[in-house]
């Protein structure tokens, strides 16, 4: 009986510790979801939807063009915004003629700064909202090369869910791109008038 009881309070002792055990590991996991917020990576948080792509029509393609093309032509002939002039003019010349959006739309045209260079933009349209924090994009001259790519995948990695910086898949290697880059916002084709996310004057 006595070698019994022993058994039983050792198993029970056993027992004891894993549970103190787990609880400490839970409070430790707790303590550093409490950090400070700035050390959070937003990719940590959410999963892209891009890989692997299930459907044929979801893969990103990229189509090499013997006429290389600048992403603020393609930007015009893919989203019908009558814009002339280069990508880091676009977002002060559509002031007052289309919709200026902090939030992507289908046919909007996001504005990427500090692209290639401080002072240098790049323009892509959106052809797909996939959630809050991917969307897909169609755009030319990524990485300086002229041609085109389709339905790339691209995802908000702000803290806040607030699309000011993304990162841009790379079709050519096949994985989702380093760098993350500053977005001025998204120009809507349609005029200030129809803006279901404007962004405030004092923004431009």
């Amino acid at each position: 009986m006595i070698y019994k009881h022993s058994y039983v309070e050792g198993i029970f002792r056993v027992r004891l510790v894993i549970r103190v055990t787990v609880l400490a590991l839970g409070a430790m996991a707790l303590c550093a979801c409490a950090g400070n917020p700035s050390n959070v990576n937003a990719l940590a948080v959410y999963a892209p939807a891009h890989a692997p792509f299930v459907n044929a029509d979801d893969i990103p393609q990229l189509v090499r063009l013997e006429q290389p093309k600048s992403c603020a032509l393609y930007a015009r002939e893919r989203s019908g915004i009558d814009i002339h002039g280069d990508a880091d003019d676009w977002w002060d010349k559509s002031a007052g003629h289309f919709a200026q959006e902090n939030r992507p739309n289908v046919g909007a045209v996001m504005v990427l700064f500090g692209y290639a260079g401080e002072k240098r933009a790049h323009l892509a349209v959106v052809s797909k909202v996939v959630s809050s924090r991917e969307i897909r994009v169609d755009h030319a001259n990524w990485l300086e090369d002229g041609n085109l790519y389709l339905n790339s995948p691209v995802v908000d990695v702000s803290l806040n869910n607030d699309w000011s910086e993304v990162k841009v898949w790379n079709t050519r290697d096949g994985h989702m791109g380093g760098n993350g880059y500053a977005v001025k916002g998204f120009i809507a084709p349609y005029g200030p008038a129809l803006a279901a996310n404007s962004i405030p004057a004092a923004a431009h």
